[in-house]
């Protein structure tokens, strides 16, 4: 039941590219990350500031946004191009982020006004 499975060492060129690419991956996350930190404290500064609801409760729905779209591009590796069917997983994605946010700002409407 065994399978014959045949194991390639990497060239000197694969393992330095491949190290390259997980730095700048690597890099690219912990930046996102750092973003995202500074909008969470952005979000905390605007509460403890005190400023007027009216203010307080967009600014927050629109740092959650900018959020979201780091996370899906950064976290979840839509930002990679060599992953398979990265064009229907980003289709179904957006095609929800369509759907949903009017039904989103319809139940705003709704309850704010």
């Amino acid at each position: 039941m065994g399978h014959h499975n045949e194991v390639q060492a990497k060239s000197q060129a694969q393992y330095e590219y491949d190290r390259h690419h997980n730095a700048v991956h690597m890099k690219k996350q912990v930046v996102n990350f750092a973003i995202m930190i500074f909008l969470t404290f952005l979000a905390f500064a605007v509460v403890v500031a005190d400023f007027s609801p009216y203010l307080i409760k967009p600014f927050i729905l629109l740092l959650a946004g900018i959020q979201v779209v780091l996370q899906l591009y950064s976290f979840m590796h839509m930002d990679d191009k060599n992953g398979h069917h990265i064009g229907v997983i980003s289709t179904y994605v957006w095609s929800g982020a369509m759907i949903i946010f009017p039904v989103f700002l319809a139940f705003v409407t709704i309850i704010w006004w």
